[in-house]
């Protein structure tokens, strides 16, 4: 039943036998792991400690206001059922990016509301930046584009007389 990563696949643990294990993937797929390539590599149990720790990232615009962003996800962390007060949750401003500045919300849940909170906060907290006026950017380039027929083409050739 516990939720682990091996091998390139992640899934649900539904059996342990003596020479293989079987996991029954996010996409309801079976996945038969042979238990020598499980012991010869690292097993991330996911669901091993009842909790797990979220990390949610989420860009505002250079314009916009730092200390406003940071209120509005805290508020959205904070009426989450679920999310726990101890370790406390936190706002941070993780990365002056390109094109944003990227905040890093983390908090810890109970495996059983991790996704249902997983899910929300994402949807949510676009839809609260954005009712407080934040923008939130994309990936942007700046383009040149050169008439190339005002240039005279000519490249300068200098001879090495060694």
């Amino acid at each position: 039943g516990d939720w682990i990563e091996a091998q390139g696949v992640s899934g649900s643990v539904k059996e342990v036998n003596l020479f293989y294990t079987k996991i029954n993937t996010f996409g309801n797929q079976e996945a038969v792991i042979p238990n020598g390539s499980l012991a010869n590599d690292n097993i991330v149990n996911y669901t091993v400690n009842g909790i797990r720790r979220e990390n949610l990232s989420f860009g505002i615009s250079y314009d916009d206001d730092i200390k406003k962003a940071k209120e509005v996800l805290m508020q959205l962390v904070k009426e989450q059922d679920g999310i726990m007060e101890d370790p406390a949750p936190q706002v941070l401003v993780a990365e002056l990016a390109d094109s944003s500045v990227n905040f890093s919300v983390r908090y810890f849940a109970p495996n059983d509301k991790f996704w249902d909170i997983h899910w929300n906060m994402i949807e949510e907290g676009k839809i609260r930046l954005e009712e407080a006026g934040m923008t939130i950017p994309y990936p942007q380039r700046d383009v040149y584009s050169y008439d190339q027929t005002k240039m005279n083409g000519t490249v300068e050739k200098k001879e090495n007389n060694a």
